[in-house]
């Protein structure tokens, strides 16, 4: 198996040094897919505060980081989310993932995004200018965005099996 990195942290992280973390020593490497989430704003909104379910939380990255490097042949992953409370502004997520091919790596960074998304147990408060607050729902979009992994996953198989 590829080297893994999953963490859940309150600080910022560094994508410079993760990404240098995750290249040494490796020299098959030939792109690396990298995803930073930021706070969005809007609407007033001045800060998301982020819980998650500690050990749970980690070891469902880590499943989801697992499965990115057997499905598309990563040869090394990052995966760091940020807990805590977060302005606008700030990044809340880094995902790099390394391959010999840049193809496989964007792909594994889009796949690992939709997962978190909808399969790590994170829960985000909205935290608005005017005092008021909200926990974020679920979205249909984000269930369909992963949902589509299972259908490429299974007609990449069958086409396989031909």
């Amino acid at each position: 198996m590829p080297p893994v990195t999953v963490r859940v942290q309150p600080d910022p992280f560094d994508t410079a040094h993760e990404t240098a973390l995750l290249l040494r020593g490796q020299d098959m490497v030939g792109g690396v897919g990298a995803f930073t989430g930021v706070v969005r704003g809007g609407n007033g909104l001045v800060a998301l505060e982020l819980e998650h379910y500690p050990g749970m939380t980690e070891s469902q990255m880590q499943r989801i980081a697992d499965s990115a490097c057997e499905r598309f042949g990563l040869l090394g992953c990052t995966v760091i989310h940020r807990v805590g409370r977060l302005e606008v502004g700030m990044p809340i997520v880094l995902v790099l993932c390394a391959a010999a091919h840049r193809g496989s790596a964007f792909e594994a960074t889009e796949f690992i995004m939709d997962w978190l998304k909808t399969r790590a147990p994170f829960w985000k408060r909205e935290v608005f200018a005017d005092g008021r607050s909200a926990w974020v729902e679920a979205r249909a979009d984000d269930d369909a965005a992963a949902a589509r992994w299972d259908g490429i996953v299974a007609a990449a198989g069958a086409e396989l099996k031909k």
